[in-house]
Protein backbone atom coordinates (compact mmCIF):
# COMPACT_ATOMS: atom_id res chain seq x y z
CA UNK A 1 0.00 0.00 0.00
CA UNK A 2 1.43 3.00 -1.06
CA UNK A 3 1.61 6.02 1.34
CA UNK A 4 -0.75 8.92 1.08
CA UNK A 5 0.46 12.88 0.07
CA UNK A 6 1.74 14.41 3.31
CA UNK A 7 2.40 10.70 5.05
CA UNK A 8 5.87 9.81 6.29
CA UNK A 9 7.57 8.09 2.63
CA UNK A 10 5.24 9.95 0.46
CA UNK A 11 7.44 11.46 -1.88
CA UNK A 12 7.12 15.32 -1.99
CA UNK A 13 5.82 17.75 -5.02
CA UNK A 14 9.13 19.56 -6.58
CA UNK A 15 8.47 23.09 -7.14
CA UNK A 16 7.51 23.94 -10.23
CA UNK A 17 10.33 25.89 -12.57
CA UNK A 18 7.68 28.69 -12.77
CA UNK A 19 7.78 28.82 -8.94
CA UNK A 20 10.97 29.47 -8.72
CA UNK A 21 11.11 32.27 -11.27
CA UNK A 22 8.26 33.53 -9.31
CA UNK A 23 10.18 33.49 -5.96
CA UNK A 24 13.04 35.22 -7.60
CA UNK A 25 11.50 37.76 -9.71
CA UNK A 26 9.45 38.42 -6.47
CA UNK A 27 12.53 38.57 -4.66
CA UNK A 28 14.38 40.96 -7.48
CA UNK A 29 11.55 43.56 -6.55
CA UNK A 30 12.13 43.62 -2.85
CA UNK A 31 16.27 44.18 -3.39
CA UNK A 32 16.30 45.98 -6.25
CA UNK A 33 15.74 49.28 -4.50
CA UNK A 34 16.38 51.77 -7.83
CA UNK A 35 17.75 51.67 -11.22
CA UNK A 36 17.29 54.88 -13.47
CA UNK A 37 19.15 56.17 -16.71
CA UNK A 38 21.28 59.48 -16.50
CA UNK A 39 21.85 61.51 -19.22
CA UNK A 40 23.50 64.93 -19.31
CA UNK A 41 22.99 64.67 -15.16
CA UNK A 42 18.87 64.22 -16.12
CA UNK A 43 16.99 61.09 -14.46
CA UNK A 44 14.86 59.48 -17.75
CA UNK A 45 11.82 58.66 -17.33
CA UNK A 46 10.52 55.26 -16.64
CA UNK A 47 11.88 52.38 -13.99
CA UNK A 48 13.57 50.23 -16.33
CA UNK A 49 15.04 46.36 -15.36
CA UNK A 50 19.06 46.33 -15.03
CA UNK A 51 19.79 44.87 -17.95
CA UNK A 52 17.15 47.46 -20.19
CA UNK A 53 18.61 50.20 -18.53
CA UNK A 54 22.71 48.97 -19.31
CA UNK A 55 21.42 47.93 -22.82
CA UNK A 56 19.79 51.62 -23.53
CA UNK A 57 22.81 53.28 -22.15
CA UNK A 58 25.40 51.35 -24.67
CA UNK A 59 22.89 51.86 -27.36
CA UNK A 60 22.43 55.77 -27.28
CA UNK A 61 26.39 55.87 -26.40
CA UNK A 62 25.73 58.80 -24.15
CA UNK A 63 24.91 58.36 -19.81
CA UNK A 64 24.99 55.59 -17.20
CA UNK A 65 22.79 53.86 -14.91
CA UNK A 66 22.56 53.92 -11.14
CA UNK A 67 21.31 50.24 -10.51
CA UNK A 68 20.67 50.36 -6.16
CA UNK A 69 20.76 46.62 -4.15
CA UNK A 70 20.12 45.91 -0.72
CA UNK A 71 21.23 42.90 0.90
CA UNK A 72 20.98 40.82 -2.91
CA UNK A 73 21.29 36.96 -2.33
CA UNK A 74 24.13 35.13 -4.61
CA UNK A 75 21.28 34.29 -7.36
CA UNK A 76 20.70 38.14 -7.96
CA UNK A 77 24.50 39.02 -7.86
CA UNK A 78 25.54 36.53 -10.32
CA UNK A 79 22.59 37.83 -12.80
CA UNK A 80 23.84 41.48 -12.38
CA UNK A 81 27.70 40.54 -12.98
CA UNK A 82 26.37 38.76 -16.18
CA UNK A 83 24.46 42.19 -17.15
CA UNK A 84 27.35 44.19 -16.08
CA UNK A 85 30.82 41.95 -16.32
CA UNK A 86 31.59 42.58 -12.71
CA UNK A 87 34.24 40.20 -11.84
CA UNK A 88 33.01 37.14 -10.07
CA UNK A 89 35.50 37.38 -6.81
CA UNK A 90 33.71 40.90 -6.32
CA UNK A 91 30.79 39.64 -6.53
CA UNK A 92 31.56 37.11 -4.07
CA UNK A 93 32.06 40.14 -1.50
CA UNK A 94 29.31 41.70 -2.29
CA UNK A 95 26.69 38.84 -1.32
CA UNK A 96 28.13 37.96 2.13
CA UNK A 97 29.04 41.40 3.21
CA UNK A 98 32.20 40.66 5.75
CA UNK A 99 34.73 43.21 4.19
CA UNK A 100 36.84 46.23 5.39
CA UNK A 101 37.04 49.39 3.59
CA UNK A 102 38.80 48.93 0.05
CA UNK A 103 39.85 50.57 -2.93
CA UNK A 104 40.35 47.45 -5.76
CA UNK A 105 40.36 47.85 -9.43
CA UNK A 106 39.19 45.32 -11.90
CA UNK A 107 40.61 46.94 -15.37
CA UNK A 108 38.03 49.64 -15.90
CA UNK A 109 35.91 48.84 -12.79
CA UNK A 110 36.49 50.02 -9.39
CA UNK A 111 35.06 48.85 -6.66
CA UNK A 112 34.91 50.43 -3.21
CA UNK A 113 34.04 48.74 0.16
CA UNK A 114 32.70 51.04 2.34
CA UNK A 115 31.58 50.61 6.36
CA UNK A 116 28.10 52.67 7.22
CA UNK A 117 28.06 53.02 11.07
CA UNK A 118 24.89 54.36 13.06
CA UNK A 119 24.86 55.42 16.47
CA UNK A 120 21.68 53.84 18.72
CA UNK A 121 20.58 55.74 21.48
CA UNK A 122 19.98 54.40 24.37
CA UNK A 123 18.62 55.84 27.88
CA UNK A 124 21.33 54.06 30.13
CA UNK A 125 24.86 52.82 28.60
CA UNK A 126 24.31 50.36 31.15
CA UNK A 127 21.62 48.23 29.46
CA UNK A 128 22.62 48.48 26.39
CA UNK A 129 24.39 45.85 24.42
CA UNK A 130 25.18 48.03 21.21
CA UNK A 131 26.30 51.92 21.06
CA UNK A 132 27.33 51.78 17.06
CA UNK A 133 25.90 49.65 14.69
CA UNK A 134 27.61 49.34 11.35
CA UNK A 135 26.96 47.99 8.01
CA UNK A 136 28.38 47.98 4.66
CA UNK A 137 28.20 49.55 0.85
CA UNK A 138 29.64 48.09 -1.88
CA UNK A 139 30.24 50.57 -4.97
CA UNK A 140 31.20 48.91 -8.48
CA UNK A 141 31.89 51.82 -10.97
CA UNK A 142 32.27 51.24 -14.60
CA UNK A 143 32.59 53.68 -17.72
CA UNK A 144 28.66 53.30 -17.75
CA UNK A 145 26.88 52.16 -14.56
CA UNK A 146 27.16 52.67 -10.85
CA UNK A 147 25.82 49.24 -8.61
CA UNK A 148 25.44 50.30 -5.17
CA UNK A 149 24.91 47.17 -2.67
CA UNK A 150 23.84 47.96 0.63
CA UNK A 151 23.78 45.67 4.37
CA UNK A 152 22.61 46.93 7.13
CA UNK A 153 19.26 48.55 8.62
CA UNK A 154 20.92 52.10 7.87
CA UNK A 155 22.88 53.64 5.42
CA UNK A 156 20.09 53.90 3.19
CA UNK A 157 21.26 55.78 0.20
CA UNK A 158 17.72 57.37 -1.55
CA UNK A 159 18.49 61.11 0.39
CA UNK A 160 21.75 60.75 -1.60
CA UNK A 161 20.32 59.47 -5.15
CA UNK A 162 17.53 62.48 -4.45
CA UNK A 163 20.54 65.01 -3.36
CA UNK A 164 22.30 64.26 -6.93
CA UNK A 165 18.89 64.35 -8.72
CA UNK A 166 18.65 67.94 -7.66
CA UNK A 167 22.11 68.58 -8.79
CA UNK A 168 21.68 68.05 -12.46
CA UNK A 169 25.59 69.72 -13.03
CA UNK A 170 27.02 67.44 -10.57
CA UNK A 171 25.66 64.08 -11.69
CA UNK A 172 26.52 65.22 -15.02
CA UNK A 173 30.09 64.55 -14.13
CA UNK A 174 29.33 60.61 -14.53
CA UNK A 175 29.69 57.49 -12.54
CA UNK A 176 32.69 59.23 -10.43
CA UNK A 177 30.45 61.99 -9.10
CA UNK A 178 28.13 58.92 -7.42
CA UNK A 179 30.92 57.47 -6.09
CA UNK A 180 32.35 61.03 -4.33
CA UNK A 181 28.27 61.65 -3.18
CA UNK A 182 28.19 58.24 -1.52
CA UNK A 183 31.62 58.45 -0.31
CA UNK A 184 30.81 61.53 1.46
CA UNK A 185 27.60 60.94 2.79
CA UNK A 186 29.11 57.95 4.67
CA UNK A 187 31.71 59.91 6.11
CA UNK A 188 29.69 62.79 6.95
CA UNK A 189 27.51 59.64 9.11
CA UNK A 190 30.32 59.63 10.91
CA UNK A 191 31.09 62.82 11.81
CA UNK A 192 27.17 63.00 13.33
CA UNK A 193 28.21 59.65 15.42
CA UNK A 194 31.17 61.03 16.20
CA UNK A 195 29.43 64.00 18.05
CA UNK A 196 26.89 61.78 19.91
CA UNK A 197 29.76 59.64 21.07
CA UNK A 198 31.21 62.36 22.51
CA UNK A 199 28.28 63.48 24.56
CA UNK A 200 28.30 59.78 26.25
CA UNK A 201 32.30 60.10 26.91
CA UNK A 202 31.55 63.04 28.32
CA UNK A 203 28.64 61.42 30.61
CA UNK A 204 31.14 58.88 31.54
CA UNK A 205 33.71 60.70 32.64
CA UNK A 206 31.15 62.97 35.15
CA UNK A 207 30.11 59.70 36.45
CA UNK A 208 33.20 57.73 37.15
CA UNK A 209 34.64 61.38 38.85
CA UNK A 210 31.30 61.22 41.18
CA UNK A 211 31.36 59.99 44.33
CA UNK A 212 29.32 56.67 45.22
CA UNK A 213 29.58 55.52 41.80
CA UNK A 214 31.10 52.13 42.28
CA UNK A 215 29.54 49.74 39.10
CA UNK A 216 30.53 51.84 36.49
CA UNK A 217 33.51 50.42 35.08
CA UNK A 218 30.87 47.66 32.57
CA UNK A 219 29.61 50.82 30.95
CA UNK A 220 32.97 52.22 30.65
CA UNK A 221 34.20 48.49 29.21
CA UNK A 222 30.75 48.98 26.20
CA UNK A 223 31.84 52.67 25.34
CA UNK A 224 35.69 51.58 25.02
CA UNK A 225 34.12 48.04 22.95
CA UNK A 226 32.36 50.31 20.84
CA UNK A 227 34.67 52.49 19.85
CA UNK A 228 37.30 49.89 18.67
CA UNK A 229 34.51 48.68 16.64
CA UNK A 230 34.11 51.89 14.96
CA UNK A 231 37.86 52.31 14.65
CA UNK A 232 37.89 49.38 12.74
CA UNK A 233 35.35 50.55 10.28
CA UNK A 234 36.58 54.21 9.63
CA UNK A 235 40.17 53.90 10.06
CA UNK A 236 41.21 51.47 7.14
CA UNK A 237 39.08 54.14 4.59
CA UNK A 238 42.08 55.93 5.30
CA UNK A 239 44.24 54.24 2.02
CA UNK A 240 41.43 54.40 -0.97
CA UNK A 241 40.47 58.13 -0.03
CA UNK A 242 44.19 59.02 -0.79
CA UNK A 243 44.31 56.95 -3.98
CA UNK A 244 41.19 58.72 -5.05
CA UNK A 245 42.54 61.81 -4.50
CA UNK A 246 46.36 61.20 -6.02
CA UNK A 247 45.63 58.77 -8.58
CA UNK A 248 45.34 59.92 -12.20
CA UNK A 249 44.56 56.01 -13.82
CA UNK A 250 41.24 55.85 -12.01
CA UNK A 251 39.09 57.25 -14.32
CA UNK A 252 37.84 59.79 -12.00
CA UNK A 253 37.26 63.40 -13.59
CA UNK A 254 39.83 65.71 -11.88
CA UNK A 255 37.08 68.07 -10.75
CA UNK A 256 35.65 65.20 -8.37
CA UNK A 257 39.04 64.22 -6.67
CA UNK A 258 39.12 67.36 -5.87
CA UNK A 259 36.29 66.93 -3.68
CA UNK A 260 37.69 64.00 -2.52
CA UNK A 261 40.01 66.23 -0.96
CA UNK A 262 37.23 67.35 1.12
CA UNK A 263 36.23 64.14 2.19
CA UNK A 264 39.14 62.79 2.78
CA UNK A 265 40.12 66.02 5.40
CA UNK A 266 36.55 64.95 7.25
CA UNK A 267 37.48 61.19 7.64
CA UNK A 268 40.96 62.30 8.63
CA UNK A 269 39.11 64.46 11.98
CA UNK A 270 36.72 60.87 12.51
CA UNK A 271 39.97 59.24 12.90
CA UNK A 272 41.44 61.67 15.07
CA UNK A 273 38.60 62.11 17.51
CA UNK A 274 38.22 58.49 17.43
CA UNK A 275 41.63 57.97 18.73
CA UNK A 276 41.01 60.83 21.67
CA UNK A 277 37.87 58.80 22.45
CA UNK A 278 40.22 55.47 22.63
CA UNK A 279 42.93 57.22 24.69
CA UNK A 280 40.02 59.14 27.19
CA UNK A 281 38.18 55.86 27.78
CA UNK A 282 41.80 54.01 28.80
CA UNK A 283 42.47 56.67 31.24
CA UNK A 284 38.97 56.73 32.72
CA UNK A 285 39.18 52.71 32.82
CA UNK A 286 42.50 53.02 35.30
CA UNK A 287 40.81 56.00 37.24
CA UNK A 288 37.60 53.37 37.70
CA UNK A 289 39.92 50.60 38.44
CA UNK A 290 41.92 52.98 41.09
CA UNK A 291 38.87 54.25 42.50
CA UNK A 292 37.79 50.93 43.15
CA UNK A 293 40.82 49.98 44.75
CA UNK A 294 41.48 52.82 47.18
CA UNK A 295 37.79 51.97 47.96
CA UNK A 296 38.75 48.03 48.51
CA UNK A 297 41.37 49.92 51.05
CA UNK A 298 39.24 51.79 52.94
CA UNK A 299 36.86 48.80 53.05
CA UNK A 300 40.22 46.63 54.75
CA UNK A 301 40.87 48.83 57.03
CA UNK A 302 37.81 49.57 57.99
CA UNK A 303 37.12 45.50 58.79
CA UNK A 304 40.74 45.27 59.88
CA UNK A 305 39.69 48.22 62.88
CA UNK A 306 36.19 46.63 63.75
CA UNK A 307 38.44 43.35 63.83
CA UNK A 308 40.91 44.87 66.50
CA UNK A 309 38.49 45.88 68.42
CA UNK A 310 36.75 43.10 68.45
CA UNK A 311 39.90 40.57 69.34
CA UNK A 312 40.99 42.13 72.48
CA UNK A 313 37.41 41.23 74.48
CA UNK A 314 37.56 37.52 72.66
CA UNK A 315 41.19 37.27 73.90
CA UNK A 316 40.44 37.72 77.33
CA UNK A 317 37.25 35.52 77.25
CA UNK A 318 39.02 33.04 75.65
CA UNK A 319 41.57 33.15 78.40
CA UNK A 320 39.36 32.98 81.12
CA UNK A 321 37.02 30.65 79.36
CA UNK A 322 39.91 27.98 80.04
CA UNK A 323 38.63 27.13 83.54
CA UNK A 324 42.46 26.25 85.07
CA UNK A 325 41.67 25.86 88.93
CA UNK A 326 44.86 28.19 89.31
CA UNK A 327 44.15 31.37 87.48
CA UNK A 328 44.47 35.16 89.28
CA UNK A 329 41.70 36.37 90.35
CA UNK A 330 39.24 33.45 89.26
CA UNK A 331 37.60 32.91 92.45
CA UNK A 332 37.60 36.43 93.27
CA UNK A 333 34.33 38.49 94.23
CA UNK A 334 34.78 40.83 91.36
CA UNK A 335 36.86 39.55 88.65
CA UNK A 336 33.30 39.16 86.18
CA UNK A 337 32.88 42.64 86.56
CA UNK A 338 36.93 43.44 86.11
CA UNK A 339 37.33 41.27 82.72
CA UNK A 340 33.27 43.27 81.44
CA UNK A 341 35.37 46.54 82.46
CA UNK A 342 38.78 45.70 80.99
CA UNK A 343 37.16 44.19 77.51
CA UNK A 344 34.98 48.20 77.59
CA UNK A 345 38.58 49.77 78.33
CA UNK A 346 40.26 48.30 75.21
CA UNK A 347 37.22 48.29 73.19
CA UNK A 348 36.71 52.39 73.55
CA UNK A 349 40.02 52.74 73.39
CA UNK A 350 40.54 50.82 70.01
CA UNK A 351 37.62 52.70 68.71
CA UNK A 352 38.85 56.23 69.83
CA UNK A 353 42.45 55.87 68.19
CA UNK A 354 40.51 54.43 65.19
CA UNK A 355 37.90 56.99 64.85
CA UNK A 356 40.73 59.83 65.34
CA UNK A 357 42.64 58.13 61.86
CA UNK A 358 39.31 58.08 60.07
CA UNK A 359 39.45 54.17 59.78
CA UNK A 360 35.81 53.73 60.96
Amino acid sequence: MQPGPGEPGASQPKPSPLADTRRFAAYERKSVIDCAVYVDGCRQPGNPAFDEALAEVRENGQGFCWLGLYEPNARLMTSVAKTFGLHELAVEDAVHARQRPKLERYDDQLVMVLRTVAYVAANDLSASSEIVETGEIMIFVGPDFVITVRHGAHGTLRGVRRALEARPTRLAQGPGAVLHAITDHVVDDYLSVIRRVEADVDHMEELVFTPGNQSIIASVYLLKREIVEMRRAVHPLGSPLHTLVTNTDLGIPKEIRRYFRDVADHHTQVTERIAEFDGALTALINAALAKVTNQQNDDMRRISAWVAIIVAPTLIAGIYGMNFDHMPELHWRYGYELALGLMAFIGIGLYLGFKRKDWI
